[in-house]
């Protein structure tokens, strides 16, 4: 009797140009004036997708980095030790020019290019996006000091990687450290302090809490002056070549976000030089703030790409009860519905990357200051729960960390806990709306433009305007505020969906999220719902 043999599994999804394959991602790119970054998408995807790139991405998770305080004869080194796999990836991913293309190259669509760039890496390999961000993020925030700007921007720009800590690197990557124990979120409760040192440089003292991408060369870091919060950058490695004092307490054991390092730093005397007034750290922060918050959208959406990807390359393979699991109606309005998500989330992602452009208009930068908050706190935190559904799709087998999904289930939440969880995100919206009214009168203006194609999403923006006008003026805006950011992401998506979308599928979206038999689980789709456009599309 043959007691091992191996039937009706799914073969290993591998082999898949990933930027063609995507339909949403790909019309996306060219409607935002992309397009003449076709070929260069194309071979992102193909990369990714291999097998090799893939099984990188599994390495770089399961064989993580761990902390070399010391060389091996005493001398404090503070470095952070990688698999090569993870080496292999972000070398792709910065000669490829996720981190700062649009910077290099701006154009129209310079920002949807390097968007799509950046999802179709961290769909496969989420954890390198960390330290990718924050180096496109840094740039508009050393705008601040020319000087510096000048120093280190044509490292940014660079598309070469060294990982080694060493004097005249040609390139960098750089990381945050905002946080402290004390205050997370609250950083104006900051206790690093920073001292004229009297030579165009600072000292900073103090601990912080969390640092993100300790490995870099250098960080914008917080820090208390004796006129408030100053924004700093400090090097890992000095003029003399000699190391600044930047001291790694402990990496952090993450639920997820596994391949990349996150460290609580201790600062002893460290040089820092100051980026922006003294005394106005936050305001120069913030742009790079924003910057990551947009690329947490852009992860979110790369993850949940994934996640309907694998659960359709399975329930296509699958066979239950005699038939594939794809064509169970059950099982099938699952994965359709799983894959409206995905293409809202893409398709509201790549609106927003192509507001960022150099190109835009006044109108468009205040759309962006209140969309991007807004569709942050909204897309990060659907991510969870998809990959929880799309998971389930694979049964027993998505539960193992044999199959990528595992992975990607703990990974979601990170992208809405970092840059600012769901209540400093939405009274952040609160903030905008009643401090700059002008962002709510674009925001306003583009979601509009979708007025009379469907009824149910007309009658879902004018109780959203009306919720907008109640909790901005209302003695209750902060207990009401989640709710008003949820209206407006799904009024953003909706309308993006109807404009930018075939009607089969972007009524569908409208149905399956506003309208009457609109559910908090996946698969309760309207009954009249046509899935098979939606499925081949997606």
């Amino acid at each position: 009797m043959v007691t091992h043999e191996v039937t009706n599994q799914v073969p290993r999804r591998v082999g898949v140009d990933e930027f063609s394959t995507n339909t949403a991602l790909v019309e996306g790119v060219r409607h935002y004036d992309a397009g003449w970054a076709d070929g260069e998408l194309t071979r992102v995807g193909t990369h990714v997708g291999t097998e090799e790139f893939q099984r990188d991405a599994e390495l770089a998770n399961t064989c993580e980095p761990r902390l070399v305080a010391f060389d091996r004869v005493g001398n404090r080194i503070d470095e952070v030790e990688y698999h090569p796999s993870y080496h292999r990836i972000l070398a792709q991913a910065v000669r490829s020019g996720a981190h700062t293309s649009a910077w290099a190259e701006p154009r129209p669509g310079a920002n949807v290019a390097r968007a799509a760039t950046f999802m179709l890496f961290a769909q496969i390999e989420p954890g390198h996006a960390c330290p990718i961000s924050m180096t496109h993020a840094a740039v508009p925030a050393l705008a601040a000091n020319p000087e510096l700007a000048q120093r280190w921007n044509p490292r940014l720009l660079s598309r070469d990687y060294d990982p080694n800590l060493r004097p005249g690197k040609t390139s960098a990557l750089f990381g945050m450290a905002m946080t402290e124990k004390q205050g997370g979120s609250d950083v104006r409760a900051n206790t690093t302090r920073a001292v004229d040192a009297g030579d165009g440089s600072w000292l900073l003292t103090g601990h912080k809490w969390f640092c993100s991408a300790p490995m870099s060369d250098a960080f914008l870091v917080l820090a208390q002056t004796d006129a408030g919060l100053g924004c700093f950058l400090v090097p890992r490695v000095l003029d003399d070549g000699t190391r600044n004092p930047f001291l790694i307490q402990r990496l952090k054991d993450k639920l997820g976000n596994r391949s990349n390092a996150s460290a609580e730093i201790e600062f002893d005397r460290t040089v820092g030089f100051l980026v922006g007034e003294e005394g106005r750290g936050v305001r120069t922060i913030i742009e790079m703030v924003n910057r990551t918050r947009l690329d947490c959208i852009f992860g979110t959406a790369a993850g949940m790409r994934q996640s309907v990807a694998e659960a359709l390359w399975h329930v296509r393979h699958r066979r239950a009860f005699g038939a594939l699991l794809v064509d169970q109606p059950a099982m099938t309005a699952v994965v359709a519905d799983l894959a409206l998500e995905s293409e809202a989330a893409i398709a509201v992602s790549l609106r927003l990357a192509r507001a960022h452009d150099d190109d835009a208009s006044d109108t468009d930068r205040a759309f962006r200051r209140l969309a991007t908050a807004v569709t942050k706190y909204w897309v990060c935190k659907r991510g969870p729960g998809h990959a929880y559904e799309a998971l389930e799709c694979l049964g027993g087998n998505g539960y193992t960390e044999a199959f990528p999904l595992a992975r990607r289930y703990r990974e979601q939440p990170v992208m809405a806990v970092w840059e600012g969880s769901g209540n400093v995100i939405a009274l952040d919206v609160l903030r905008a709306i009643t401090r700059e009214p002008d962002t709510l009168d674009a925001f306003d203006a583009e979601v509009a433009t979708a007025r009379g194609i469907d009824p149910v999403f007309d009658a879902h923006l004018e109780s959203t305007r009306s919720l907008a006008r109640s909790v901005a003026g209302g003695d209750l805006a902060a207990a009401q505020a989640r709710r008003l950011v949820g209206a407006l992401a799904l009024t953003l998506q909706a309308s993006l969906m109807l404009r930018t979308a075939p009607d089969a599928v972007s009524r569908a979206f409208v149905a399956a999220r506003l309208g009457e038999h609109r559910s908090t689980l996946y698969g309760e789709l309207d009954p009249g719902t046509d899935v098979a456009p939606i499925l081949a599309r997606a």
